[in-house]
Protein backbone atom coordinates (compact mmCIF):
# COMPACT_ATOMS: atom_id res chain seq x y z
CA UNK A 1 0.00 0.00 0.00
CA UNK A 2 1.08 3.56 -1.11
CA UNK A 3 2.53 6.22 1.44
CA UNK A 4 -0.24 9.24 1.60
CA UNK A 5 1.77 12.42 1.25
CA UNK A 6 1.15 15.72 1.83
CA UNK A 7 2.90 18.69 -0.34
CA UNK A 8 2.83 22.19 0.49
CA UNK A 9 2.70 24.10 -2.58
CA UNK A 10 5.34 26.55 -1.86
CA UNK A 11 3.45 28.86 -4.39
CA UNK A 12 1.21 30.42 -1.34
CA UNK A 13 4.88 30.75 0.79
CA UNK A 14 5.85 33.88 2.44
CA UNK A 15 9.14 34.27 -0.34
CA UNK A 16 10.73 37.03 1.51
CA UNK A 17 11.37 34.71 4.67
CA UNK A 18 10.64 31.17 2.39
CA UNK A 19 12.93 29.28 4.71
CA UNK A 20 11.43 29.96 7.47
CA UNK A 21 8.06 28.57 6.05
CA UNK A 22 9.87 25.46 5.05
CA UNK A 23 11.36 24.74 8.56
CA UNK A 24 7.67 25.45 9.84
CA UNK A 25 6.11 22.84 7.18
CA UNK A 26 8.46 20.46 7.22
CA UNK A 27 8.23 20.26 11.21
CA UNK A 28 4.69 20.04 10.60
CA UNK A 29 5.21 16.84 8.81
CA UNK A 30 4.94 17.76 5.37
CA UNK A 31 6.56 14.64 2.71
CA UNK A 32 7.23 16.78 -0.09
CA UNK A 33 7.81 20.19 -1.29
CA UNK A 34 5.73 20.73 -4.40
CA UNK A 35 7.23 24.38 -6.44
CA UNK A 36 4.97 25.20 -9.55
CA UNK A 37 7.11 26.48 -12.45
CA UNK A 38 5.07 28.83 -14.92
CA UNK A 39 6.67 31.18 -18.27
CA UNK A 40 3.68 33.62 -18.65
CA UNK A 41 2.94 31.12 -21.72
CA UNK A 42 1.45 27.53 -21.07
CA UNK A 43 -0.03 29.00 -17.74
CA UNK A 44 -0.93 33.42 -17.34
CA UNK A 45 1.78 33.63 -14.69
CA UNK A 46 5.27 33.68 -13.77
CA UNK A 47 7.18 32.47 -11.08
CA UNK A 48 10.97 31.37 -10.74
CA UNK A 49 13.45 29.04 -12.43
CA UNK A 50 16.30 26.50 -11.65
CA UNK A 51 17.83 29.38 -9.78
CA UNK A 52 15.23 29.91 -6.63
CA UNK A 53 14.70 25.54 -7.15
CA UNK A 54 18.80 25.43 -6.29
CA UNK A 55 18.25 27.67 -3.50
CA UNK A 56 15.68 25.84 -1.91
CA UNK A 57 17.12 22.71 -2.18
CA UNK A 58 20.01 23.90 0.03
CA UNK A 59 17.66 24.57 2.93
CA UNK A 60 14.99 21.77 2.14
CA UNK A 61 15.69 18.58 4.00
CA UNK A 62 12.25 16.96 2.22
CA UNK A 63 12.12 15.73 -1.27
CA UNK A 64 11.73 18.48 -3.99
CA UNK A 65 7.93 17.75 -6.54
CA UNK A 66 8.84 20.73 -9.47
CA UNK A 67 5.98 20.87 -11.62
CA UNK A 68 6.79 22.49 -14.75
CA UNK A 69 4.10 24.90 -16.05
CA UNK A 70 5.85 26.00 -19.31
CA UNK A 71 6.46 25.58 -23.24
CA UNK A 72 8.83 23.28 -24.21
CA UNK A 73 9.51 21.24 -21.10
CA UNK A 74 12.44 19.41 -22.71
CA UNK A 75 14.74 22.66 -23.32
CA UNK A 76 14.42 22.89 -19.32
CA UNK A 77 14.98 19.03 -18.21
CA UNK A 78 18.50 19.26 -17.22
CA UNK A 79 18.62 22.30 -15.48
CA UNK A 80 15.47 21.44 -12.86
CA UNK A 81 17.13 18.20 -12.21
CA UNK A 82 20.34 19.58 -12.11
CA UNK A 83 19.22 22.38 -9.66
CA UNK A 84 17.59 19.59 -7.34
CA UNK A 85 14.36 18.34 -8.02
CA UNK A 86 13.91 15.15 -6.66
CA UNK A 87 10.37 14.69 -9.20
CA UNK A 88 9.99 16.41 -12.03
CA UNK A 89 6.67 16.91 -13.51
CA UNK A 90 5.61 17.87 -17.52
CA UNK A 91 2.35 18.81 -19.04
CA UNK A 92 1.32 16.28 -21.36
CA UNK A 93 -0.36 19.39 -23.24
CA UNK A 94 2.73 21.15 -23.62
CA UNK A 95 4.93 19.28 -25.72
CA UNK A 96 4.31 17.12 -28.92
CA UNK A 97 7.41 14.79 -27.70
CA UNK A 98 6.31 13.52 -24.60
CA UNK A 99 7.93 10.18 -24.45
CA UNK A 100 10.73 11.87 -25.44
CA UNK A 101 10.93 14.89 -22.52
CA UNK A 102 10.17 11.75 -20.34
CA UNK A 103 13.39 9.57 -21.15
CA UNK A 104 15.34 12.86 -20.41
CA UNK A 105 14.16 13.06 -17.30
CA UNK A 106 14.47 9.31 -16.65
CA UNK A 107 18.08 10.11 -17.47
CA UNK A 108 19.10 11.87 -15.20
CA UNK A 109 18.10 9.61 -12.24
CA UNK A 110 15.02 12.06 -11.41
CA UNK A 111 11.40 10.52 -10.64
CA UNK A 112 9.14 11.31 -13.60
CA UNK A 113 5.84 12.53 -13.53
CA UNK A 114 3.53 13.71 -16.10
CA UNK A 115 0.31 16.14 -15.47
CA UNK A 116 -3.19 16.54 -16.90
CA UNK A 117 -5.08 20.00 -17.67
CA UNK A 118 -9.04 19.60 -15.87
CA UNK A 119 -9.83 19.14 -19.52
CA UNK A 120 -7.45 16.75 -20.63
CA UNK A 121 -8.11 13.40 -21.05
CA UNK A 122 -6.52 10.32 -19.48
CA UNK A 123 -5.81 8.74 -22.40
CA UNK A 124 -3.36 10.83 -23.28
CA UNK A 125 -1.01 9.01 -21.19
CA UNK A 126 -1.88 5.42 -21.46
CA UNK A 127 1.24 5.05 -23.90
CA UNK A 128 3.45 6.40 -21.20
CA UNK A 129 2.67 4.37 -18.39
CA UNK A 130 5.39 2.43 -18.86
CA UNK A 131 7.71 5.54 -18.34
CA UNK A 132 5.96 7.06 -15.05
CA UNK A 133 6.37 7.53 -11.58
CA UNK A 134 3.72 9.69 -11.09
CA UNK A 135 0.33 11.29 -12.49
CA UNK A 136 -0.50 14.60 -11.29
CA UNK A 137 -4.42 15.85 -11.90
CA UNK A 138 -4.80 19.32 -12.15
CA UNK A 139 -8.00 19.90 -10.01
CA UNK A 140 -8.26 23.64 -11.00
CA UNK A 141 -7.13 25.59 -14.20
CA UNK A 142 -3.29 25.75 -13.72
CA UNK A 143 -1.79 29.60 -12.82
CA UNK A 144 -2.71 30.94 -10.04
CA UNK A 145 -3.29 29.49 -6.44
CA UNK A 146 -6.25 29.72 -4.11
CA UNK A 147 -8.77 28.39 -6.81
CA UNK A 148 -12.01 25.91 -5.64
CA UNK A 149 -11.75 22.06 -6.43
CA UNK A 150 -13.35 20.95 -9.77
CA UNK A 151 -15.94 19.04 -8.88
CA UNK A 152 -15.52 15.99 -11.49
CA UNK A 153 -11.88 15.82 -10.49
CA UNK A 154 -12.99 12.66 -8.94
CA UNK A 155 -14.48 10.78 -11.32
CA UNK A 156 -11.89 11.44 -12.95
CA UNK A 157 -9.32 9.68 -10.05
CA UNK A 158 -11.56 6.78 -10.08
CA UNK A 159 -11.25 6.60 -13.53
CA UNK A 160 -7.38 6.66 -13.12
CA UNK A 161 -7.31 4.11 -10.74
CA UNK A 162 -9.27 1.78 -13.38
CA UNK A 163 -6.59 2.50 -16.00
CA UNK A 164 -3.85 1.98 -13.76
CA UNK A 165 -5.00 -1.43 -12.53
CA UNK A 166 -6.12 -2.78 -16.27
CA UNK A 167 -2.30 -1.85 -17.26
CA UNK A 168 -0.47 -3.01 -13.99
CA UNK A 169 0.63 0.24 -13.04
CA UNK A 170 -0.90 1.00 -9.44
CA UNK A 171 2.89 1.57 -8.05
CA UNK A 172 2.68 4.64 -10.24
CA UNK A 173 1.68 7.97 -7.23
CA UNK A 174 -1.19 9.84 -8.05
CA UNK A 175 -0.80 13.34 -6.92
CA UNK A 176 -3.63 16.05 -6.88
CA UNK A 177 -2.74 19.72 -7.34
CA UNK A 178 -5.48 22.71 -6.73
CA UNK A 179 -8.35 23.18 -4.15
CA UNK A 180 -7.27 20.69 -1.30
CA UNK A 181 -8.02 21.43 1.89
CA UNK A 182 -8.89 19.42 5.23
CA UNK A 183 -12.67 19.44 4.23
CA UNK A 184 -12.10 17.55 0.80
CA UNK A 185 -9.12 15.67 1.19
CA UNK A 186 -10.65 12.59 2.51
CA UNK A 187 -12.59 12.32 -0.51
CA UNK A 188 -9.94 12.71 -2.55
CA UNK A 189 -8.32 9.94 -0.95
CA UNK A 190 -10.58 7.26 -1.10
CA UNK A 191 -10.62 8.46 -4.94
CA UNK A 192 -7.35 7.39 -5.10
CA UNK A 193 -4.89 10.45 -4.56
CA UNK A 194 -1.83 9.63 -3.13
CA UNK A 195 0.16 12.97 -2.72
CA UNK A 196 -1.61 16.06 -1.63
CA UNK A 197 -0.89 19.60 -3.17
CA UNK A 198 -1.78 22.13 -1.19
CA UNK A 199 -0.81 25.87 -0.78
CA UNK A 200 -3.57 28.36 0.79
CA UNK A 201 -4.92 25.86 2.74
CA UNK A 202 -1.54 25.14 4.74
CA UNK A 203 0.09 28.73 4.23
CA UNK A 204 -2.93 31.38 5.08
CA UNK A 205 -4.33 28.82 8.09
CA UNK A 206 -3.80 29.98 11.52
CA UNK A 207 -1.00 27.61 12.37
CA UNK A 208 0.39 25.58 8.59
CA UNK A 209 1.76 23.03 11.20
CA UNK A 210 -1.10 21.98 12.90
CA UNK A 211 -3.51 21.90 9.24
CA UNK A 212 -1.05 19.51 8.12
CA UNK A 213 -1.59 17.18 11.21
CA UNK A 214 -4.95 17.50 10.81
CA UNK A 215 -5.00 16.81 6.97
CA UNK A 216 -2.54 13.25 7.54
CA UNK A 217 -5.15 12.30 10.48
CA UNK A 218 -7.75 12.57 7.94
CA UNK A 219 -5.65 10.22 5.95
CA UNK A 220 -5.28 7.77 8.54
Amino acid sequence: MKTKKIAPSLLSADFSNIEKDIKMVEEGGADLLHLDVMDGHFVPNITFGPFIVKAIKKVATIPLDVHLMIKNPGDYVESFCDAGADYLTVHVEATPHLHRVLQQIKAKGVKVGVSLNPHTPLSSIEEVLDDLDMILIMAVNPGFGGQSFIPNTIEKLKRLQQMLEKHQATHIEVNVDGGIKLENIREVSDAGCDIFVSGSSIFKADNPKEMIQQMKKELE
